[in-house]
């Protein structure tokens, strides 16, 4: 029997994979208030020795979980969803739809327990408003992809940002109506007719 030992550097990762894993489930299920340290070491099954050693504060590790997740996200979002978009037909509805996706899920939920902590917590604000920061530049990049230089143009990014309004506004409405995703889906195709009005981008302009 052959017996693969592990680097050291292997046993790291698979340690911090775990603490960031289990933070962001911890921010789901017990939003931030109940997301603390002893609750992450033992979903994690780590000690609380590597958890201080990885990320001495709470703060430090929520931060970390969900940019850990939202790395996650991004590369699966390049991966299929560009590939998809250069392919479509109508690559601004469906633009508009990969980005509703991007939404869904417990990035967005995490994210939005850490967006109502930092409003109390200025330290906590200034890392999350840094954080937002890489996640909207991530959309920049996409219109690049399309629209070559455009995508730096002012008008371009204020459509952006409207969009990005949009859906998160919306989907912050499953907070307040738990469950209610037929209605929230009929909301968005509403949206999402009014945003096509809204957009002048076209794929000719691509370069």
């Amino acid at each position: 029997m052959v017996v693969i030992r592990r680097t050291q550097e292997e046993r790291t990762a698979t340690t911090r994979r775990a603490l960031l894993d289990a933070t962001v489930a911890c921010l789901v299920e017990h939003g931030y208030q109940g997301t603390t340290t002893t609750r992450v070491v033992e979903r994690a099954g780590v000690s609380r020795g590597a958890q201080v050693h990885h990320f001495p504060t709470k703060n430090d590790l929520v931060l970390a979980a969900v940019q850990h997740l939202a790395e996650k996200r991004a590369e699966a979002f390049v991966a299929s969803g560009l590939a998809a978009l250069k392919a479509s037909d109508d690559w601004i509805g469906d633009a508009l739809d990969l980005i509703w996706e991007v939404h869904q899920g417990a990035l967005f939920e995490a994210s939005m327990e850490l967006w109502m902590a930092a409003r109390t917590d200025p330290e906590l604000r200034e890392q999350v408003a840094a954080f937002e920061r890489g996640v909207t530049a991530t959309f920049v990049e996409l219109c690049r992809t399309f629209l070559g230089d455009r995508a730096d143009d002012r008008q371009t990014r204020d459509d952006l940002y409207v969009v990005l309004e949009t859906v998160r506004g919306l989907r912050l409405l499953t907070f307040v109506h738990p469950g209610e995703h037929d209605a929230l889906d009929r909301r968005w195709q509403r949206s999402k007719i009014r945003l096509r009005r809204m957009l002048t981008w076209r794929p000719s302009d691509a370069e």
